[in-house]
């Protein structure tokens, strides 16, 4: 047995024996995986086929950004469409009998392919195979939007009125409850957000955390292609542009003064990933649609991540997470702060 915080890996053993016996194996074995910043994900190795298991930080949670609930149910629903996910195989809620993780927790499949994170990785692709594997992780977007959440019974899983003000509402709930230092750059872009939310032209399913390893790579050089879609703890029903400025704000990460060393990406344009312009072109042209501004939605993607470090930052002195890197990510709050104040700035004396 493999020992991991928040995880007994002899209980998941004993549960996957009575819940799944088909899929039942040996003694299985836990590793955290990098990544996940919020939620943790954990490899499962002894079954019948690879799993994973997912489940909430190990402490200060804002109960509704770790519903594990919620991302198992929009999975499942997704998975007749055209939009690539893992196949979903459970969701338990453990926090009684705590006999894996004390908390809910979801297992699933664990889809072929690999992560692209960080640049180094670029060398097995060629340059033409970047440029196709970016340009259709904006047309899956583009997949995903256009998928009518009625249909995968996803009716009710969000309100889409109102959403972008809940949003703001919900963001400055999880800073308040994440504060251990003055924020005065992230007070002032929330304000700046506040005063400025725009009128959304449409809904749909929205993902929450849209970019490049938040997704699986499979095939070779020349064809890179996505098997999965991952992280959906942040799904809901709203505005899709929130997607795109999180898409944007990713993608353009490691142009943010420190950005690279603490959100590390493999986006590189020397590389031969396209610039962000043409993603937005190839979701236009796949959604049949015209995109509008972006930059109030890009400022709240930097206010976001921002406050989503912050939490990291708070529950990393608190010892409350694990996980590489994150003794750094409330650095780079600040610079997020900036960025998306003049973002925002500027489409304010625009619209002006």
């Amino acid at each position: 047995m493999t020992a991991v915080p928040g995880l007994d890996a002899a209980g998941l053993t004993a549960w996957l024996r009575d819940a799944h016996p088909d899929l039942a194996g040996g003694d299985l074995s836990a590793t955290v995986i990098a990544g996940g910043r919020s939620n943790l994900t954990y490899a499962i190795e002894g079954a019948r086929m690879p799993l994973i298991l997912r489940r909430p930080p190990l402490g200060h949670v804002l109960s509704s950004a770790h519903d594990m609930r919620r991302e198992h149910r929009v999975i499942s629903a997704l998975e007749a469409t055209a939009v690539p996910v893992p196949r979903a195989i459970d969701v338990v809620d453990d926090s009684t009998a705590a006999r894996v993780t004390g908390t809910v927790f979801f297992v699933m499949e664990r889809a072929p392919g690999e992560v692209l994170a960080r640049r180094a990785q670029n060398a097995a692709y060629t340059a033409s195979g970047l440029r196709t594997l970016g340009l259709d992780l904006a047309r899956h977007l583009a997949d995903l939007h256009a998928v009518d959440p009625a249909a995968v019974g996803l009716d009710d899983f969000g309100r889409p009125d109102g959403y972008l003000e809940r949003q703001l509402a919900t963001w400055r709930r999880q800073l308040d409850a994440s504060r251990s230092r003055e924020t005065p750059l992230l007070d002032a872009l929330q304000s700046r957000l506040v005063d400025g939310v725009p009128i959304s032209a449409r809904s749909g399913i929205v993902h929450g955390d849209y970019r490049l390893d938040n997704a699986l790579v499979v095939g070779d050089a020349e064809t890179p292609r996505i098997s999965a879609i991952l992280d959906w703890e942040m799904a809901t029903l709203g505005d899709p542009l929130v997607d795109l400025g999180m898409f944007g704000l990713y993608w353009d990460i490691a142009e943010l003064p420190g950005g690279g060393g603490v959100v590390p990406s493999a986006v590189d344009p020397a590389a031969g990933y396209p610039a962000f312009d043409e993603l937005v072109d190839a979701y236009a042209a796949h959604a049949g649609l015209a995109v509008p501004d972006l930059r109030w939605y890009r400022a709240f993607a930097a206010y976001k991540l921002a406050v989503i470090l912050e939490g990291i930052h708070f529950r990393f002195r608190a010892g409350d997470t694990v996980g590489e890197g994150f003794d750094r990510m409330g650095a780079l709050v600040e610079p997020l702060a900036r960025t998306g104040l003049s973002t925002a700035r500027a489409r304010t004396q625009e619209v002006r």
